[in-house]
């Protein structure tokens, strides 16, 4: 974090600035479609960021869709194998990418349509969520939020990552998933979000965030 340099900001500017940039980010691979992440632990709240900008991109008149990997978790007899607080399966098994890569990112492609399946299972009942698919007309932006995005190779326009000090994230998490806090160490070491991505926002105090511009 010493290399970084942050400034002070509302979470409204952030926002507004965030919501500015993208209305001029060009996709990449010829995609119609920006596709955003909003990379961080569950208690750094990176979904709140991503309905905020999706509201102020609404303002500026351009359609979005925000996607939450936690609607694409895996039944709980494979994302629960191993035990309910077992580390490398919440690392590597929890989230169903593959799931992901085919309903989200693939209508997304430059030659997609643009159809795209906001969420797949419902962990509280266990079930398929058996939801519509929508239909994000060209120029929309995907705004998509969870842990660990930046280590998939998901084909993000534009990566924003949440972060919270290891004090932070102690006090933030509920204790009963403390469990989940070496697998946020290992992601650490192996992907360097602050490094990885392209804007960075902490948010130890969630009153007083700052970023990097």
């Amino acid at each position: 974090m010493g290399r970084v340099r942050l400034e002070a900001i509302t979470w409204e500017r952030l926002g507004d600035l965030l919501a500015e940039r993208l209305l001029d980010l060009k996709p990449a691979e010829s995609s119609p479609w920006p596709r955003i992440a909003f990379d961080g632990a569950p208690a750094a709240r990176p979904g709140d960021l991503a309905h905020r900008v999706s509201q102020a991109l609404r303002v500026r008149g351009r359609s979005s869709l925000v996607v939450g990997t936690e609607g694409f978790l895996r039944p709980a007899s494979v994302r629960l194998e191993y035990g309910h607080q077992d580390v490398e399966a919440y690392y590597s098994g929890w989230y169903d990418t593959g799931a992901l890569w085919r309903e989200v990112f693939g209508p997304l492609e430059a030659d997609g349509d643009g159809r795209v399946l906001p969420d797949l299972w419902d962990p509280s009942a266990d079930r398929a969520t058996r939801s519509p698919y929508v239909e994000l007309p060209p120029g929309g932006v995907l705004l998509m939020h969870g842990p660990f995005l930046l280590r998939h190779w998901f084909p993000f326009d534009l990566s924003v990552h949440v972060l919270l000090s290891r004090g932070a994230l102690r006090r933030r998490t509920p204790e009963a998933e403390h469990w989940t806090l070496p697998a946020f160490e290992r992601y650490e070491r192996e992907t360097d979000p602050v490094e990885t991505a392209d804007v960075l926002v902490r948010a130890d105090d969630p009153r007083h965030p700052a970023w990097n511009g």
